[in-house]
């Protein structure tokens, strides 16, 4: 998306006339700030900080936040466009949505020391349950990370940053993260798209079933990141199926795409705002879940 070239003193005039009393005025002016883009953020928290009429303060404020969730839209569809690759970028888009300012090259360095720590563990004649001994100890133990069982719904433990801050999340956030030092570990564990609980699968990395793709080998066992990385088998998910009520499908056994991965997490969202009182956060959120899923095809399990 093409963007003007900011002029400082026309941006001004513009900022100027944000407190007409005229409702199509603001309108009209909003619409000529918001053709700018993403360059004028620091020009628009400048004004605010210069007019302190709250009016003019809460227009651009609203301003802001409208470019700000544009370049959040922009960033999900570049990542979506090229392929979905990479889990940790979408992770990040999905932050910069309540934290546009976050420090991505610190989410990095939190993720790479616990790497690390792990690596420096690991040894690949081990098999595949010493493997996760070593991973759950470094996760759980060693960095304190926990599922957030006290503000389950908190809108905060679908945020990367914010887990890695408070070492807290909800499954999902949880199991992103394992996930993330697991693969960078080339330990081959993937997320499964299980209802009412996300979980992970360890799956087979015999030398024969290296050469498939993940989403065709076979799951050894699977892995409870909420529930300190407590590891479990197939007949466990047959009862939690039949205990709410759900008919087996391949699809809960299996693992997922990132696609799946990110909706999954824009659910978890809508929930939270919508039970915090934020509908309008739960609103722009679906419009984000709706672009990955009209993306994907996919329609609402």
């Amino acid at each position: 998306m093409s963007h003007h070239q900011p002029d400082p003193s026309q941006i001004d005039a513009l900022i100027s006339l944000l407190d007409d009393t005229d409702n199509e005025v603001v309108m009209h002016v909003t619409d000529e700030l918001l053709r700018y883009g993403f360059d004028i953020i620091p020009r628009l928290e400048h004004a605010w900080e210069d007019h302190p009429e709250q009016l003019i303060q809460e227009r651009l404020e609203n301003i802001i936040h409208r470019i700000q969730f544009d370049h959040v839209k922009e960033m999900l569809q570049l990542w979506m466009v090229s392929g979905g690759h990479d889990l940790l970028d979408a992770m990040i888009i999905v932050a910069r949505y309540q934290y546009p300012d976050l420090d991505e090259a610190k989410i990095r360095n939190q993720i790479e020391s616990i790497r690390i720590d792990a690596w420096m563990e690991m040894n690949y004649y081990l098999t595949a349950l010493e493997k996760v001994r070593i991973l759950n100890h470094i996760f759980f133990r060693t960095h304190g990370y926990s599922g957030n069982t006290d503000n389950y719904n908190d809108p905060q433990n679908s945020f990367i940053n914010k887990v890695l801050e408070s070492r807290k999340g909800n499954p999902i956030s949880m199991c992103i993260l394992y996930m993330i030092i697991a693969q960078r570990l080339r330990v081959p564990v993937y997320g499964v798209n299980l209802p009412q609980h996300f979980i992970l699968t360890y799956l087979d990395d015999s030398e024969e079933a290296l050469k498939i793709d993940p989403e065709k080998r076979d799951p050894l066992f699977y892995i409870n990141a909420f529930n300190r990385g407590m590891v479990f088998g197939r007949k466990e998910i047959d009862q939690f199926l039949k205990l709410i009520k759900m008919e087996a499908h391949d699809r809960f056994y299996l693992p997922c795409n990132n696609f799946d991965i990110i909706t999954r997490v824009f659910n978890n969202l809508i929930h939270s705002y919508t039970e915090s009182g934020k509908p309008e956060k739960a609103e722009e959120i679906t419009r984000l879940r709706e672009m990955v899923m009209a993306f994907t095809g996919n329609q609402l399990l």
